[in-house]
């Protein structure tokens, strides 16, 4: 059961998303510059064409219709084709999938929220588009939080128990819910609804993983919840044979400035856990800003952070850590722009 003191701190984020709108005195492409490169891409036609919206993607084998999410699907340039020929899909199944942060939703959805039309460029779609730019080769999945209180707090509960502000409560591996399945069901039903050549299959052992198939993991401020639900459920689903395919084909861990309004546990500092995690073989990288890791009022951030990775390289791991705009005062713009310079 979640903590009084989470909600608690949970409310004290309604304070903070206020400030988020006073600081924004500029406009959206101001505040970012991704307008002109999306305006750029909009009038080439291609990226914006290799966009898909999958609304009520399954996160389970089945069809449960409480157990959904909404996906953004961004197909790889393959050399400037809008419509790749299913044997160069095929050959390439190597996949990102995103999981975002407070006030990041769908553009039309945002445009029409006071706060979120002023973070616009920070859209879901905006930053599918900016992951592309970064991994052109590679399918790009933005997984949309099946919840959003007040519009503002994304809460992936179907990843890890949350309460409304989505504040996590971790626990271990189970053998039939979590992080793991969930995300497997939801890239499988969304591979077969993009009509994606060998697609993933919900459940099932090596056989139901096909041949080339990869995945990078990118958690971005409240979206890193879900990175580290994965965490703490590693050693039960490696120990999976069921699972244990799937999970050996996570080739990279991101943290982009992982941040959510619970007291403690911002980041994994468990060492048996973090343990586990450095002798999986995933490539591990903590990108941070001064905003979450600087803050005075939430000192357990930064220390968190510097547990995790001081645990990590005591346990044989080398993760790659970057604190970025340390030279800038602390800023939601700065926060942001992590997803641009990770």
């Amino acid at each position: 059961m979640l903590t009084a003191r989470a909600v608690t701190v949970g409310f004290t984020l309604v304070t903070v998303a206020k400030t988020m709108t006073s600081v924004a005195a500029t406009t959206s492409s101001e505040v970012c510059g991704l307008h002109a490169s999306s305006s750029r891409d909009e009038s080439a036609g291609s990226p914006r064409e290799r966009l898909h919206k999958l609304l009520a993607v399954p996160g389970s084998p089945g069809y449960d219709p409480s157990r959904v999410n909404d996906l953004l699907l961004l197909r790889p340039d393959t050399d400037g084709q809008t419509h790749p020929e299913p044997k160069e899909e095929s050959r390439n199944n190597r996949h990102v999938v995103f999981f975002h942060g407070d006030i990041q939703n769908f553009q039309e959805e945002m445009s029409v929220q006071p706060e979120g039309a002023q973070w616009l460029c920070w859209s879901l779609e905006q930053v599918a588009l900016t992951l592309g730019r970064r991994f052109p080769d590679r399918h790009v999945w933005v997984v949309r939080a099946s919840r959003m209180y007040l519009h503002k707090f994304s809460s992936y509960q179907h990843f890890v128990e949350s309460n409304m502000f989505g504040a996590p409560e971790h626990s271990l591996y189970s053998r039939d819910f979590g992080a793991f399945h969930h995300l497997r069901a939801l890239l499988s039903h969304g591979m077969e609804r993009a009509d994606l050549p060998s697609p993933l299959q919900p459940q099932g052992g090596a056989d139901g993983i096909p041949s080339g198939f990869s995945l990078a993991l990118v958690g971005f401020s409240k979206g890193c919840v879900v990175l580290n639900q994965m965490v703490y459920e590693l050693g039960g689903a490696r120990a999976d044979p069921n699972m244990s395919p799937f999970v050996q084909c996570i080739s990279d861990m991101y943290w982009l400035d992982g941040g959510h309004p619970g007291g403690s546990e911002t980041w994994v500092t468990d060492k048996q856990v973090l343990k586990e995690l450095a002798s999986s073989g995933v490539s591990l990288h903590a990108h941070v800003t001064p905003y979450e890791v600087c803050d005075p009022m939430r000192a357990w951030v930064g220390r968190e952070h510097a547990r995790f990775l001081q645990t990590l390289e005591e346990c044989g791991a080398c993760p790659s850590k970057k604190l970025h705009f340390e030279d800038e005062p602390p800023s939601i713009h700065n926060h942001f722009r992590v997803i641009q310079e990770f």
